[in-house]
């Protein structure tokens, strides 16, 4: 793979709750410097609902000579909301660019999951389940596509306006987009058990489309059983309207399963010919670790991410940073330096 990634969360934003409640420039560019020096990433995808916030971490990032792929991840807002995000972020994308960092602009990712308007649902988590039923999403599978695809061709002229620089989106492969607005082919794709047997051979086909070919997300939660399901092991956390509560139930940690998913793919990546690929996610912070108490209320069974954060204190192997790596942060490190 030519870009060797991880997608680096600045804060989604939902009902004007940031799923990062603190945001210190200190620790931002201090996790930044980690990504590049110990991960070995080449690129980071820098996503959020803030323009501000992406900013600021996209401009440490450039700072740093890493690639930037700027990201804004807009949830539960109208096609009018979302446009007005990505003119905004393209402005802000450009100027960095304008400096000389290498930037790509992602126009959103997972529209038709994450907003209201491509499919039914009143919210994310009713459009999600839908993909538990696949008869249900082949009844929409024509409309959400149609109705995606008008959409990202509003946002690419948009976008094209205010960035110089090469544009893709961040798709799930039931929206179909027509990649033909765009500068690279970009899919949040996952290994589940029900797709295993097929996965490899489906990543090769991508690459027949005639042009270069990232991973945006792929990743597993870090408990037992998690990468068999994979983009959706987040279904075992129970939310209310400001975030995650607790798991619906006891599961056991899975560090050493967590870090072969990840490596399983990039194998498979790299066989398949993929340009470029991120890790979801470097940090989820709002999903705590809590080894203490009880067991349903270890938020980090559930994240994605690579390290385990904390809400009270600074971990132990990088003073100074509320979290600690797991076994997934060495593994992923290991790969990119070796590959």
């Amino acid at each position: 793979m030519r870009t060797k990634g991880i997608s680096y969360d600045t804060g989604f934003l939902r009902n004007g709750t940031y799923s990062r409640a603190r945001f210190d420039p200190e620790v931002v560019e201090r996790e930044l410097r980690i990504i590049r020096d110990e991960l070995h990433c080449t690129a980071v995808r820098v996503m959020g609902g803030d323009p501000e916030r992406i900013e600021l971490a996209a401009g440490y990032a450039a700072d740093l000579g890493l690639e930037v792929w700027f990201s804004p991840y807009p949830l539960e807002r109208s096609t009018d909301e979302m446009l007005k995000l990505f003119t905004d972020c393209a402005e802000r994308a450009e100027r960095l660019r304008r400096r000389g960092a290498e930037v790509v602009f992602v126009a959103g990712a997972e529209l038709s999951l994450m907003n209201p308007g491509f499919l039914p649902g009143a919210d994310t988590a009713e459009r999600v389940a839908l993909l538990a039923r696949p008869e249900r999403v082949r009844e929409h599978l024509g409309a959400v596509s149609g109705r995606v695809n008008a959409f990202l061709g509003r946002a690419v002229a948009a976008v094209r306006e205010r960035f110089g620089g090469r544009v893709t989106y961040a798709a799930v492969p039931l929206e179909r987009v027509d990649w033909e607005p765009f500068d690279l082919v970009s899919l949040d794709l996952y290994r589940s058990a029900e797709i295993a047997d097929r996965f490899a051979e489906g990543v090769r086909g991508l690459t027949a489309q005639g042009k270069p070919v990232a991973i945006t997300e792929f990743g597993s939660a870090g408990y037992r059983g998690a990468g068999d399901r994979g983009a959706l092991g987040l279904d075992a956390v129970e939310y209310d309207d400001h975030g995650p509560v607790r798991l619906d139930g006891v599961y056991q940690r899975d560090e050493a399963g967590q870090a072969a998913y990840l490596r399983e793919l990039l194998e498979a990546f790299d066989a398949g010919g993929i340009d470029a690929a991120f890790v979801f996610t470097f940090a989820l912070y709002d999903h705590v670790h809590r080894p203490d108490g009880d067991p349903c209320e270890d938020l980090d069974l559930a994240s994605y991410g690579i390290v385990k954060t904390y809400e009270d204190r600074s971990g132990s192997t990088y003073p100074g940073v509320p979290w600690d790596p797991k076994e997934a942060f060495f593994t992923l490190a290991e790969y990119y330096r070796s590959h």
